[in-house]
């Protein structure tokens, strides 16, 4: 065939094979089918029994049928219908039945129906111009026939943007230092959103804790607000106007993805949540690409890891360590941005470019005005019943007087849904029983101060450890401050410690109140301790 020729039956194979998925076609998806191939209502339906009764051959709805001549076919065609047909039941089976079985049913058949039959050479011919791939699914299963397929393969196509956005997380390549001594205190992770019709990042966090239902929840929450902002607090001039919330999100198998957080904040904003055909790796392909080739422009910077020992060889990464957190963030940020204006091979055109084709045809994406009542919504989920003084969750008591009209008739209210920031658990988010709002609630003692999940935890461990038969919120924040004062007036910081107080730094600390969720306030530049500034880095 030619090369138009060739993709006419293609083409014809695709939109029947799914016609033939059905059990039934009725008259108007045979018309669909039938525009789209410019072919009649009849042929629609000849062309949908001559693949059923076909071998799987694309050339089997060919519509030039060749009647013999050198290297062509000399059989008639009832000869050749019995050779598809035994083909399909008897050889692309799993009986994996031989050619010699096959060919002594062929000429069972044509006998029986009055038919000359072919010679062996001819059916054994025929199952040479079968398709391997599919030769060895149907005889061996999907295992056997891996190292024939190529490494990508076919994800679901995708024609609007924000149809479909892939998510993952990865440990980076570089060893990052803290603001105040510039010490190394270990590699991040980074939680990254992929928009796969336009291939642009619509959404990333950067953080020191392993991935989780959090780091989700953050992605998502950033990559559905404008980023403005977020750019101006770091310093970055740059447009990254790619922004949305996504309509279906596809995520791997991993615990995090599993969450019932995860799970109820994306039903709360009409997000379908789609998950990795299990042993089909295709399917993230495309964050997993850019992560990679993000991973590659890090092993640039000073103190990467790179990918493997063999790699870094003599290199000494904690020495050469240099950027602090908010630095590698600002580095994304501009590498980012430079992708997006960089042609992609596969689109032909910028991601930028491909991003303002879907704005135009699909419209401006819905962007959340309130990332902090967003990323609420992924938060974890705790259920506790309301008491007199509050909510006690892991030994803290929680109170607000938003709580009193509930308090009066509690015996008769289920136990209530809780969210709570595992950076920052100075407050709760507490839906009301009617399912409307979230309402904050702090600490019942305000003068506690605010840590996270991780340091409350190694408290409990600490007093488990001394002995404590009972652990009563005082004496938890008692040793929490304690510990605290160890870390901070130690001669010599280890990474540890120092990796522990740069999480602290970088918790959540939106103001105590009683009313709805509200937005986080904006740090002051006097509140920060100052650090080296981001180009003045000499080995950058």
């Amino acid at each position: 065939m030619s090369g138009a020729e060739w993709e006419q039956t293609r083409l014809r194979a695709y939109v029947i094979g799914k016609l033939a998925e059905r059990g039934r076609v009725g008259l108007a998806a045979a018309d669909e089918a039938a525009i789209e191939l410019g072919i009649s209502r009849r042929q629609v339906y000849v062309l949908l029994e001559r693949y059923r009764q076909g071998s799987g051959l694309v050339t089997d709805l060919s519509s030039r049928r060749s009647n013999g001549g050198k290297g062509g076919n000399r059989l008639s065609e009832p000869v050749e219908q019995v050779i598809r047909e035994l083909l399909r039941t008897r050889y692309l089976t799993r009986q994996k039945r031989s050619i010699a079985s096959l060919y002594r049913e062929v000429v069972r058949v044509c006998r029986s129906r009055g038919l000359p039959a072919p010679a062996r050479n001819t059916v054994a011919a025929r199952i040479a111009r079968l398709d391997p791939i599919e030769v060895g699914q149907r005889r061996e299963g999907p295992e056997s026939v891996r190292p024939l397929q190529s490494a990508g393969g076919e994800a679901p196509a995708v024609e609007s943007i924000l149809e479909r956005v892939q998510i993952d997380h990865t440990l980076i390549d570089l060893i990052v230092v803290d603001e105040r001594e510039r010490q190394p205190i270990g590699r991040p992770y980074l939680t990254a959103a992929i928009d796969v019709c336009s291939r642009c990042l619509i959404g990333m966090v950067v953080t020191l804790e392993p991935p989780s239902a959090v780091s989700v929840g953050l992605c998502l929450a950033h990559a559905a607000r404008d980023k403005r902002p977020w750019l101006e607090r770091l310093g970055v001039e740059a447009d990254w106007p790619m922004s949305g919330k996504p309509k279906l999100l596809h995520v791997d198998n991993a615990a995090e993805f599993k969450s019932e957080a995860l799970r109820r904040g994306c039903e709360q904003h009409g997000i379908e949540l789609n998950y990795r055909p299990l042993g089909q790796p295709h399917y993230g392909g495309i964050i997993e690409r850019v992560i990679g080739t993000a991973m590659g422009q890090i092993h640039e910077l000073p103190g990467t890891t790179f990918s493997n020992p063999a790699q870094r060889g003599e290199y000494d990464s904690e020495k050469m360590a240099a950027l602090t957190l908010p630095e590698l963030e600002k580095w994304l940020a501009l590498a980012v941005a430079t992708y997006h204006g960089t042609v992609h091979t596969t689109l032909g055109q910028t991601p930028a470019g491909k991003w303002a084709e879907g704005m135009a045809s699909t419209g401006v994406p819905v962007v959340t005005t309130n990332p902090t009542a967003f990323l609420v919504d992924f938060l974890p989920v705790i259920r506790r019943k309301l008491t007199r003084t509050g909510f006690v969750i892991d030994h803290v008591h929680y109170f607000a007087d938003v709580l009193k009209p509930w308090i009066a008739r509690r015996e008769q209210l289920e136990r209530f849904i809780i969210r709570r920031d595992p950076r920052d658990i100075s407050r709760v988010w507490v839906l009301d029983p009617d399912g409307s709002d979230y309402f904050e609630v702090p600490y019942r003692t305000l003068s506690n101060p605010a840590v996270s999940v991780w340091e409350h935890r190694q408290a409990m461990a600490r007093l488990r450890e001394r002995g404590a038969a009972e652990v009563d919120e005082a004496g938890l924040f008692r040793m929490i401050t304690q510990m605290r004062e160890i870390s901070e007036t130690a001669a010599k910081t280890t990474k540890k410690t120092r990796r522990e107080s740069e999480r602290r730094k970088r918790a959540v600390t939106t103001p105590r109140s009683t009313g709805p969720v509200l937005e986080p306030p904006v740090v002051t530049e006097s509140e920060v301790t100052p650090a080296v500034r981001f180009e003045e880095i000499e080995q950058w």
